[in-house]
């Protein structure tokens, strides 16, 4: 009786699991996912194929507590931070960070991390269609291709993601000290090339 009832449940989570429409369904979605965040196409590719790989050999462990879209992100989700570990290995150390360049600790508040109110970025024009939000993502994608891999995957995490900063610590084997310095400086970086391309 036990064996017909594991049964059914494995053809109830088959029923809920479409593996065999997952590329047409979530593909473009997990890319676009995926390129935002790791600003390759051949490692964003990657990405999926391990994705849907994954998903394949975990589909018993799916709970239906999410939509099969949730699920197949967060296990992207989980191959992009492991490729942020592999690729920052080696470079996340503070020295990654050169010290000869200008001190950052002027444009922000020391207590909070926030912009200095004489240093903080000018807003934007508005962006009102979305042209233009389109247009400022992708200049906003250039501006993130230039930023060094651990620097683009510190910000990704912390800003894109909204990952907590022990998860990215963690995930990452980043100093806290190390951590704050990465971020006020890609903040630097991104608000100097924002300001070139976009203004």
């Amino acid at each position: 009786m036990a064996i017909e009832n594991n049964d059914t449940k494995e053809q109830i989570d088959r029923n809920v699991l479409n593996p065999d429409h997952w590329v047409h369904a979530y593909a473009d979605y997990l890319y676009k996912y995926a390129l935002v965040r790791v600003r390759d196409e051949d490692i964003a590719q990657d990405l999926i194929q391990d994705t849907f790989l994954a998903a394949l050999k975990g589909v018993t462990k799916f709970e239906g507590k999410s939509s099969e879209r949730t699920w197949l992100t967060g296990i992207l989700k989980h191959k992009i931070v492991d490729y942020y570990r592999k690729s920052a290995s080696g470079l996340n150390h503070v020295d990654s960070v050169s010290t000869s360049e200008e001190n950052t600790e002027r444009f922000f508040n020391e207590s909070d991390g926030h912009w200095k109110k004489e240093y903080a970025p000018q807003p934007f024009a508005e962006i009102i269609d979305s042209i233009n939000e389109r247009e400022f993502n992708l200049i906003l994608q250039k501006c993130m291709q230039k930023l060094p891999k651990l620097w683009a995957a510190v910000f990704s995490l912390k800003h894109i993601d909204e990952e907590e900063t022990d998860v990215i610590l963690s995930s990452l084997s980043i100093s806290s000290s190390n951590f704050w310095v990465i971020i006020h400086r890609t903040k630097l970086s991104l608000r100097s090339c924002l300001q070139k391309n976009w203004l």
